[in-house]
Order: structure tokens, then sequence, then C-alpha cells
């Protein structure tokens, strides 16, 4: 099948895709979206929000869709990293025998990852980037796809570890959930309370899924749009001659890493909307969620309120 029917095709079961997950999820439908957008990318989302709002719900559902193993670790301060890779034990034949451990899946719900010291957070590094783990020097490859979809409560900050600036810059999107409207809260009620359950149908399979990784990979993007995204991400770094607005606000900037997710998700974000080539709105329509957790804002942004959001606004 040529790229330009897989792209077609995607458009179809992208839509396909986003009814069947509102079967389960009532309403968020930006966060559903930025959440494919993320694994059709090949990247790994961080979402933030308070308790109950469905995400362990809804990650589950979105795996359960796209025909994915999914598994889930509740994060807590004991949690060690053999319990997140698993570790080698002594079978019957006094042999030692791997026993592999919750990250061998194709989507790892991290909940409340910052409730873990950082040791345990630190295991989940090269399972991210290298989609692989070594333990007791042993290499073991993960099986493809494979995601990370963390969790993060934002306030009850006692007894927990925020990840690190390097750690962060290794999830693609960071999204933030809000509550839901009254009158989706409503639905949310009336749905949950009764003894009706849904049935989801998984609509792609594993390899579907990474045939269309490849795909977006090979959707070329104008030099212009580079340099837009490059230029976007550049204007965060205070030290780079940068507008006042960061040069008062920010301590840190994005790196490279964001100029590349932003090409990534914008390719993406084209090819689900039947486009052949990403422009400069498809960039802007990604750039909130890539950038908010890489802008590091100093004290003054703190004291005065300024968010995230509005310094990426105000960019554009």
């Amino acid at each position: 099948m040529s790229d330009v029917a897989l792209v077609e095709k995607l458009v179809d079961k992208h839509r396909d895709l986003k009814n069947e997950i509102a079967k389960v999820i009532v309403g968020q439908d930006e966060v559903v979206n930025q959440i494919l957008l993320s694994i059709f990318s090949g990247g790994h989302s961080l979402l933030i929000g308070v308790p109950g709002l469905a995400k362990t719900l809804m990650v589950n559902t979105i795996a359960q869709a796209l025909g994915l193993h999914f598994k889930r670790i509740q994060f807590t301060p004991d949690l060690m990293p053999s319990d997140i890779l698993g570790a080698e034990i002594l079978d019957e034949n006094r042999k030692f025998k791997f026993i592999k451990g919750p990250v061998f899946t194709n989507i790892l719900l991290a909940d409340e990852i910052n409730r873990t010291p950082p040791k345990t957070q630190a295991a989940l590094l090269e399972a991210m980037q290298e989609r692989a783990v070594t333990v007791a020097g042993h290499h073991y490859k993960l099986d493809l796809p494979y995601f990370v979809l963390a969790t993060q409560n934002p306030i009850e900050q006692e007894g927990t570890y925020p990840l690190p600036e390097a750690q962060l810059d290794r999830f693609m999107f960071a999204i933030n959930l809000d509550y839901p409207s009254f009158e989706e809260e409503v639905d949310v009620v009336k749905t949950t309370t009764t003894d009706e359950l849904k049935q989801v149908d998984p609509l792609f399979s594993a390899q579907e899924i990474s045939d269309i990784q490849k795909v977006i990979r090979r959707i070329p993007v104008p030099d212009n749009v580079v340099e837009y995204a490059v230029r976007l991400v550049g204007k965060t770094r205070p030290q780079n001659g940068a507008p006042d607005l960061i040069k008062n606000y920010v301590d840190w900037g994005a790196g490279p890493r964001a100029s590349q997710n932003l090409i990534m998700a914008a390719k993406t974000n084209a090819a689900v909307n039947g486009k052949f080539s990403p422009d400069i709105e498809d960039v802007q329509a990604v750039a909130f969620g890539i950038l908010r957790h890489r802008i590091i804002k100093n004290y003054k942004a703190e004291a005065e309120g300024i968010t995230e959001e509005e310094i990426i606004r105000k960019l554009f």
C-alpha cells in the first residue's frame, strides 16, 4: 500500500478510534487527541491532573481500542527498580532465570510517577529512550510499539519526588486534565452508576501502529516549517537574545529534543487531518503540550502567576 493510501486510511481509522474511545470516556477530546498524537509519533506522555479524572480508565480504554497490551504500575515510595524491570531468580535447577517485570508490555501506565524516589524513576529512562532494559548485565529488547503514559498529581506535594528536568524532557507531551463541564459530569455519573458495561473493540494491531509510525517519519516537511519550529524553541531560551518576556520570567528554555518533537507531532497532526505535509498551523496546534514542561519559570513568574501557556501563546 502506498504512503498516500496509508495516510488516507489513517484519517478514517483515527475518526473511528476516537468514536470507540468516546463509548467509555466522556469529553476530554483534546486530551485523547494529544495522547493519540503522541502514540502515532512514537512518543511518551505525562498526564497531569487531580485524582478522579479517569486517567487510568482513559489509558486502559485507549490501549484496548488500539489492540495493545496494557500494564499499570502504582508508584510508591518503597518501589524498587526491579519491581519495574524484573529480576533474576534461581529456579528449581539452580540456574538463574529472568522474570520479566511490568515494563514488558506495549503501553505502560506509570501511575503517580512522582511518588517514587529518583533511583526508581530513573529505571524507566532506558526503557523510554532505548526501548530496552539492562538487568544483571543482560540486555532485553522491549516489544514494539512501546509507550509510557505517566500520571502526576499536581496538588499533593507532600511525600513526592519531583521529576528531574532530564526525565521530563523524555516525555513528548505534558497533558493537563481539567475537570469536566457540568453536562459532561452529569453524563459521567449517569453512565458509571449502572450495571451497563461498554465494550471497546480493537481497531488496530501492534504491527499496524508500527507501520503508521514509519509512514509518518517519511512525511516530507517544508524547510520554512522546520525553521519556524526551531525558532519557536529558540525563543524560549533566555540566553539566546530572547524576547524580554522570556528574560523576565524564564530560567531555562526547551532543548533540541523539543524541536524534534514539534516536527514529529506536527507531521502526525497533519496526517490524522488528511494532509500530506505539515504547515505552521500544525506546529502551533501541538506546541502547548510539547513546550509547557520544558519551560522552567523563575520566581518572578511564580510570584506574578504567569503560566507556561501564557508564555507560549505570546511567543506565537
